[in-house]
């Protein structure tokens, strides 16, 4: 049985009236640059996270590029994240001139260690990075107090946890309420994707919201007026359009992918070998990816490959491994959780049109591998 990785087909054939009828809005009036789209998408992406400001972007690197750069960092500054994400994180914070400093993950649930955050935070650092990564929420009522006592802003990396939150001091907060700044990425294969590259930006302070609008359009408020040196980063309005039509189904998507994971554990979870993902009883996730951890890891693939099933490794190398980040001083103690995660996740295909029997398939092989 063919099993992809993700099936945008089957999304879009269960919204493609909604969809096609946005889009032609937006063809019809042939306003395509910050068109209201824009502007309407901001003000309920706001209010899903609980912010009163929400900015689009070009895509989910220039969401973390723009925050980044308003702390005008200097050679030398550091900024404290993961080694565990995708290498937009660490390729915006060395792009808006700071120096990664990788530290280590919780091997639970793959998130950062606020242990190792607080561990790492020197005269230098002037920032940190927190990935919710997978779609569940860092730990971050312990990463808060830690950055405030060292008077540092954390930027919330919520690309793949739109929608998800977390129960802090007794209340449900929002991935990217938090921080400094949230950054959202609408990549197609995030559980909330455009049509291509597109990207947010919320926060709940009035005057960063403004530098942030002004950084998108070439650092100026007016057209020809430019208070700074900004860039062309604006989120286009059919994209917006797109994202309109699929925001009201969000909650419900994600209300499945809860159900496929729950059915996963379920039937993984008597397979010996198998690790099934671990939701900190703090958070309800939003199962962007559902990544278990094994044995032989890369044979599995292969196994699962020659019986069409599709799966994926997030991620095989780590960023403290890239030969770009080679000349970087590693942390004292190095990051062995991540390295073992390097060598055993192996992500699952999950999505809202997953069919039990697609699902039953892959746990088949799976067990067949094992045996």
């Amino acid at each position: 049985m063919n099993v992809p990785m993700l099936d945008l087909q089957a999304q879009h054939e269960t919204i493609k009236a909604d969809v096609m009828a946005r889009v032609a809005s937006v063809v019809e009036r042939q306003q395509f640059i910050m068109g209201p789209e824009v502007g309407e998408l901001e003000c309920q992406v706001a209010g899903l996270c609980q912010v009163p400001y929400a900015i689009g972007c070009a895509s989910g690197t220039d969401a973390l590029l723009l925050p980044l750069k308003t702390l005008d960092l200097q050679p030398g500054d550091e900024v404290i994240t993961t080694a565990f994400t995708f290498f937009a994180t660490a390729g915006a914070i060395h792009n808006a001139g700071g120096t990664p400093v990788f530290v280590d993950i919780d091997p639970v649930t793959f998130n950062i260690d606020p242990d190792a955050i607080a561990r790492a935070i020197t005269p230098r650092t002037r920032a940190m990075v927190v990935v919710h990564l997978y779609g569940q929420m860092a730990a971050m009522e312990r990463i808060l107090p830690v950055a405030a006592a060292a008077g540092l802003p954390v930027i919330e990396d919520a690309a793949q946890a739109i929608g998800a939150r977390r129960q802090v001091d007794g209340a449900w907060r929002m991935a990217g309420e938090l921080g400094h700044v949230g950054t959202i990425s609408f990549f197609p294969s995030k559980n909330l994707g455009g049509w291509g590259d597109g990207g947010m930006m919320v926060c709940r302070d009035e005057a960063l919201a403004t530098r942030l609008a002004r950084l998108r359009l070439h650092g100026g408020a007016r057209q020809y007026h430019h208070d700074e040196v900004g860039f062309n980063s604006r989120l286009d309005a059919l994209q917006a359009a797109v994202l309109l039509a699929k925001l009201p189904h969000l909650a419900n998507w994600s209300a499945a992918r809860r159900e496929r994971a729950a059915r996963y554990d379920r039937l993984l979870g008597e397979v010996p070998g198998v690790v099934t993902p671990v939701v900190d009883p703090a958070n309800e996730a939003i199962f962007h990816q559902y990544t278990i951890r094994v044995p032989r890891r890369d044979a599995l693939r292969e196994h699962l490959t020659a019986r069409g099933i599709a799966s994926m490794v997030y991620y095989p190398v780590a960023l403290h491994r890239q030969p770009c980040f080679a000349h970087l001083q590693p942390i004292a103690g190095g990051l062995p959780h991540t390295e073992q995660a390097m060598a055993e996740v192996i992500s699952l295909p999950i999505y809202p049109e997953l069919t039990d029997a697609q699902q039953d398939a892959v746990v088949m092989a799976i067990r067949e591998f094992l045996a």
